[in-house]
């Protein structure tokens, strides 16, 4: 398994690609934009790694606490963190439930204290509409997440690979055999 920087490094240097083709895809700088956008945040702050106390857990400074029920019911390179597609949704659902709990603590602290504004009915028609008016661009930061999350992934697996074979291979080798008679 690759170091946390190993994993920063690959998405630093991934990432001008990933964004020039999703510019070039999507004909717009604005698509290229949130695409790269997304690729770095899934890359250095929501990787399958937050269920570890991983660089990517530590980014998150005071807010790390909120990936400690997470942390507790995801097990490490499982399918459901480091699945294609699933671990990103799971992720992604986690921290909107997070996110929803906040946003209903602030409507109901809003009703409270009389500010119109944060009534539940007024903001749930607004959210809906703003879903249906930029679908297009939560789809392409969804392709962001999910690629910065593949890039993650598959480095794990693949150098995952590559040590077992160096080490199979090693252990197979005529040199090391004749060490070990003497």
């Amino acid at each position: 398994m690759p170091l946390g920087s190993t994993h920063d490094r690959i998405t630093l240097w991934t990432a001008p690609g990933i964004t020039l083709a999703a510019g070039l895809l999507g004909n717009s700088t604005t698509v290229a934009l949130a695409v790269g956008s997304a690729y770095l945040f899934s890359g250095l702050m929501f990787s399958g790694d937050l269920d570890t106390c991983s660089r990517q857990y530590q980014r998150w400074l005071f807010l790390r606490w909120i990936w400690l029920p997470y942390r507790r019911w995801i097990r490490h390179r499982s399918f459901w963190s480091h699945g294609p597609i699933v671990g990103t949704a799971v992720r992604v659902l986690y921290l909107s439930l997070w996110a929803g709990g906040v946003g209903l603590l602030g409507a109901w602290l809003g009703s409270q204290l009389g500010w119109w504004m944060w009534q539940p009915w007024v903001w749930r028609s607004d959210l809906w509409q703003l879903l249906q008016v930029h679908a297009e661009m939560l789809f392409w930061i969804g392709m962001g997440l999910e690629l910065g999350s593949v890039n993650h992934s598959l480095s794990d697996w693949t150098i995952s690979h590559w040590k077992r074979w160096r080490k199979r291979r090693q252990a197979r080798s005529p040199a090391r055999r004749l060490s070990y008679r003497r």
